[in-house]
């Protein structure tokens, strides 16, 4: 699962804007049988695992335990939905890179419709990656509030996010203009400093307040920002990379404990009725009768829980990266090339299979947390305090030590989503300049320059918009939402692949092809709803 730095010694940097990508696999050499044996398989896999490993931090711990909170166990079927559907486009476009030799990005190119130097879905790629950017912001700074409730170095974040939050503030202060008990102000006012009392009196005369503005949480993201700088740019992240995917992992089995242990309380546990409630293909709705904000997070949250659109593309960087393509190839007429792609893509649909139920488990866990918990206590992760809420959800289970035992995993989530995505990211922007015309095919010399300087460049973008004061959910979310306009696209593309692309020696049945189609279907919808919801703000 380690990574290496050189990437276009494993392929992608090779000339591949040719109508295949045959050629630059044969001049890579390499060529090997696929594995036979179930155990010899399972030791091929990686690409999967470092898609599961980067994801659970920004769709699953952030977005994914806000819709819960939001959404209660309402929307659970379209949580499992937005996990099961996407595996079918994530292996076609896999299918697509191993047999052709060419990269997502020269795929996508290739796909029919407008284009100008480059085909419309690609320039929609690069408007996703800039606000992709803006996601990574709020995952660092997402950190940078973990580890400033676990390390401060003065103490501001700590005592900013101990005050009730604006919206509590404006709720007290509506409920004493409604004569109702004061009693829930009045604790906290004898539990907060002079900010509560003075934030109040600033309502009552009809002003704004604003969060504090904290550098603890500032300072620990600007240190974790030059650490995977410095990482990144020397080639130095194997060891990190499987340190901070153990870290997850332990994580996730930490959650999916607390989520077992939940059930067998009293007053956080799950009924079956309220289990089944989740599966009745229901939507949320507000006080009036409404679909309210919960499906508009859902939606934008289904952009990036289980797989994103980023990772979908990503997804085949790392198959080139781990030697999929290299293995099988350039296609030739003979039953060798068939045999070798057959066995290759049987090892790939392993891979992305067992990264789809490991991020299931851990999307639902998640998602259970904030339907459980959250929900039920009226908490809603968002803003300064969006770490220290979803600590919350430990608390039933693990007491006093939740907040700590939330912070570390918290801390190796984030961080790993931060680490891989600048990973990723580096390498198809360093793709992305080929494709678009700006270096030449082939200049192994300059592209090599590329990846580090993508890798300096994007962690400081990520770092500066989390600095603007940015809320780290808002991040996330529209990213989410630009992500999920997104997926339709990457499934008409996976039909266009599987359709025009696709060897008759290795082409799927027929069951495939329905559960491909249900998969663009379903998407279509999703990116759908969310691009006419974004529209009619404007209009």
């Amino acid at each position: 699962m380690a990574m290496n730095d050189d990437l276009s010694s494993r392929g992608t940097g090779s000339r591949l804007s040719s109508e295949s990508g045959d050629a630059a696999l044969q001049n890579m050499g390499g060529i090997e049988d696929p594995p036979v044996t179930l155990w010899a398989t399972l030791s091929r896999l990686g690409p999967g695992l470092i898609i599961a490993g980067s994801i659970v931090g920004s769709g699953e711990l952030i977005a994914t335990t806000k819709t819960g909170a939001q959404a209660g166990m309402t929307l659970l079927w379209l949580i499992l939905a937005g996990c099961f559907i996407k595996v079918f486009v994530q292996i076609e476009l896999g299918r697509y890179t191993i047999t052709t030799g060419n990269t997502c990005l020269d795929g996508l190119n290739r796909v029919p419709g407008p284009r100008w130097r480059v085909n419309w879905i690609v320039w929609y790629w690069l408007a996703m990656l800039l606000v992709s950017l803006g996601q990574l912001g709020g995952i660092v700074g997402g950190v940078g509030q973990a580890f400033a409730l676990t390390f401060p170095f003065q103490g501001d974040y700590r005592d900013a996010v101990s005050h009730p939050e604006t919206t509590t503030l404006q709720s007290f202060f509506e409920s004493t203009l409604h004569g109702e008990s004061l009693t829930k102000v009045e604790e906290h006012l004898k539990s907060c400093s002079g900010w509560c009392e003075r934030s109040l009196e600033v309502l009552e005369q009809g002003g704004n307040i604003k969060d504090p503005y904290t550098w603890d949480d500032k300072w620990w993201a600007l240190a974790i920002t030059l650490i995977t700088i410095a990482i990144l740019t020397r080639g130095r992240y194997g060891l990190i990379q499987m340190v901070s995917t153990s870290l997850v992992a332990s994580f996730t089995l930490l959650t999916l404990g607390n989520v077992l242990a939940l059930q067998f309380t009293e007053d956080w546990g799950l009924s079956g009725s309220q289990l089944l409630s989740g599966l009745k293909f229901s939507f949320p709705r507000d006080a009036n009768g409404s679909i309210g904000q919960g499906l508009f997070t859902a939606l934008a949250t289904f952009g990036i829980i289980g797989v994103g659109a980023s990772e979908l593309i990503t997804y085949p960087y790392w198959c080139l990266e781990k030697g999929y393509a290299r293995f099988t190839g350039p296609r030739t007429n003979d039953s060798s090339w068939g045999y070798r792609a057959q066995g290759w893509m049987r090892v790939m649909r392993y891979d992305a299979w067992l990264s789809m139920v490991v991020y299931t488990f851990a999307t639902v866990a998640f998602y259970i947390l904030g339907a459980c918990v959250l929900n039920r206590i009226g908490e809603d992760p968002d803003g300064m305090r969006m770490v220290n809420t979803l600590a919350a959800a430990y608390l039933p289970v693990f007491g006093v030590y939740a907040k700590w035992l939330f912070l570390g995993g918290a801390i190796a989530v984030l961080y790993s989503t931060f680490f891989v995505a600048n990973a990723g990211l580096s390498r198809i922007a360093s793709d992305a300049c080929r494709v678009f015309g700006l270096i030449r095919d082939g200049d192994q010399e300059i592209r090599s320059k590329l990846i580090p300087l993508w890798c300096t460049v994007f962690p400081l973008i990520s770092l500066t918009v989390f600095l603007t004061g940015a809320n780290p959910v808002s991040l996330v979310l529209a990213s989410g939402v630009m992500q999920a306009i997104m997926l339709p696209m990457l499934g008409f593309a996976s039909l266009y692949f599987r359709f025009r692309h696709s060897d008759a020696r290795i082409r799927p049945g027929k069951i495939w092809d329905l559960f491909l189609w249900l998969s663009f279907v379903g998407l279509l919808l999703a990116g759908g709803f969310v691009a006419y919801d974004k529209c009619m703000i404007f209009f």
